[in-house]
């Protein structure tokens, strides 16, 4: 079994960073924090993530194959030989990770981390990335349901500073995204993908980066009101 080739259909380095938003989540909420939630936490998160990675992959096997970033993943070069297996994986971990959130905290938790894997899959995989270039806008709420976890696994009762925490973490994600996709965007006109700097030319997504970013610097000064 291409163990490599399946470890890389996991996308651990983004599947770290959302735990770690939902771990910050928690530790906005806990008093104290405990070592043992954190880890369960932090585990349950990145089966979830890795779930809806696994079907990235999946769903994505011919965009992949026309671009220089992707090109090399497993499902497009033969390593992983059909979707059976890969699918079968994806199944198995998100039910591990909701499991692991359901029994170790509480079903509100385990909600939060289906709804982010959901948008993750459903709503930018399979319906807005291949439409629209609000495809990354709409997808970023999939780290937001991380940082709601991560409050929920503390106190599902105190959700207004995990939601603004939330609101920070989805206005990031287009700043960020869409200055990757200038650098990329011959990679993405290639595979057809609305992503804004192939729509709009670079200028004019400079200038919905600067916007979006004075949004996000202004969502982050919100949780200082709560004192």
């Amino acid at each position: 079994m291409p163990i490599r080739a399946y470890i890389e259909l996991l996308k651990l380095r983004i599947g770290a960073m959302i735990a770690l938003s939902a771990v910050m989540g928690y530790l906005a909420i806990a008093r104290p924090p405990r070592l043992a939630d954190i880890a369960a936490l932090a585990v349950a998160t990145v089966l979830a993530s890795a779930a809806a990675s696994v079907f990235n992959h999946v769903y994505d096997r011919d965009i992949d194959a026309l671009m220089q970033r992707t090109r090399r993943r497993p499902l497009v070069t033969g390593a992983i030989p059909g979707i059976a297996s890969p699918l079968l994986l994806a199944g198995l971990l998100l039910v591990a990770g909701l499991g692991l959130a359901a029994a170790a905290f509480n079903p509100v938790v385990a909600a939060h981390l289906l709804a982010g894997a959901l948008v993750y899959a459903v709503v930018y995989t399979v319906w807005l990335k291949r439409r629209s270039w609000l495809n990354i806008v709409f997808g970023g709420a999939a780290g937001s349901f991380a940082v709601l976890a991560g409050g929920a696994a503390s106190d599902p009762g105190h959700w207004l500073l995990p939601l603004l925490l939330a609101v920070t973490l989805f206005l990031w994600t287009p700043s960020h995204f869409w200055a990757l996709a200038i650098l990329l965007k011959e990679d993405f006109a290639r595979a057809r993908l609305p992503m804004l700097p192939v729509l709009v030319g670079e200028r004019r997504a400079a200038q919905a980066i600067l916007a979006n970013s004075v949004l996000l610097v202004a969502s982050a000064a919100a949780p200082w009101a709560l004192g």
